[in-house]
């Protein structure tokens, strides 16, 4: 048999003594004794004083967010918190609580769950909103963009991201986004980009039902106004979807025998009906 051999450059790595030049860098955290900064921030000052979105703000873009950046952070963080017994990711963490599994394995399946056509919508639409603000900025109307940039969704095999919705003709989750947007004075090109891109579907509409904006679109269009780059928006859509993914799996360990074969469409919603929130929450 053939003796194995070692690559020289791992040999040459293990054999080299380290400098003070070998040690990587990172500007997220620092821990220290008695001491934790995040972005240079302390995490005790910060607890209490910063909400989450606004903590997971700074440890992404680097910042502290201004008060209206952080409202629309809280905003689009909730507004993924659960999407229900039907999605592949709530399906997948399910189907692991059968099997007893643990609850870190069944929020691992569901998260695993999101791929292209779950979860991926947020970061493709914010591509095709740039490539329509491109033929803007090279001199086009919006509603000429929003022309060019229809076709060619359609003509693809991707189809056109951020709009239409399996249930709603009108996301409420889209339509309370953009009112904050409006309100917080941070809109700017790219919801005015996707309202041409909206203009253009309901003008073309023949069935008395153009597709709308959905939530996906919505927050493509928010993150890109805010200077969100497109990967930490889809990173926003992760971390909401966490909490969701943990409570299904945690209903199926407490009102379902194991290893049961669960069909969506059997489900029945059976919790409170809709209710307002307290007055101080409004």
């Amino acid at each position: 048999m053939k003796e194995k051999t070692e690559s020289p450059v791992i040999v040459e790595r293990r054999t080299s003594k380290r400098t003070g030049d070998d040690k990587w860098r990172t500007a997220l955290t620092c821990i220290a004794p008695n001491k934790i900064l995040v972005r240079g921030y302390p995490l005790d000052e910060m607890m209490g004083r910063l909400t989450f979105g606004e903590a997971i703000y700074l440890l992404l873009m680097g910042e502290c967010p201004s008060p209206a950046i952080g409202s629309l952070m809280e905003a689009m963080l909730v507004s993924f918190i659960d999407h229900g017994a039907t999605p592949p990711s709530t399906l997948a963490a399910r189907n692991v609580a059968t099997t007893g599994a643990s609850l870190r394995a069944c929020v691992s399946a569901g998260v695993l769950g999101f791929g292209k056509y779950h979860g991926g919508d947020i970061e493709s639409c914010m591509h095709f909103l740039d490539e329509g603000l491109a033929l803007v900025r090279a001199g086009a109307s919006y509603h000429d963009a929003a022309a060019i940039v229809v076709d060619r969704a359609l003509k693809s095999e991707e189809g056109l991201p951020g709009f239409g919705h399996r249930f709603h003709t009108r996301d409420p989750r889209a339509a309370r986004l953009f009112q904050m947007a409006l309100e917080l004075e941070v809109e700017g090109e790219h919801v005015q980009m996707i309202r041409a891109v909206e203009t253009t579907l309901n003008e073309r509409d023949k069935t008395g039902h153009p597709l709308p904006v959905n939530i996906d679109g919505a927050i493509a269009a928010v993150c890109g106004d805010l200077g969100i780059p497109p990967p930490v928006a889809n990173a926003l859509f992760i971390i909401s979807r966490v909490p969701g993914i943990a409570a299904q799996a945690r209903e199926e360990f407490e009102r379902y025998k194991p290893m049961r074969q669960i069909d969506p469409k059997d489900h029945v919603y059976d919790g409170p009906s809709q209710r307002r929130l307290p007055e101080r929450r409004k």
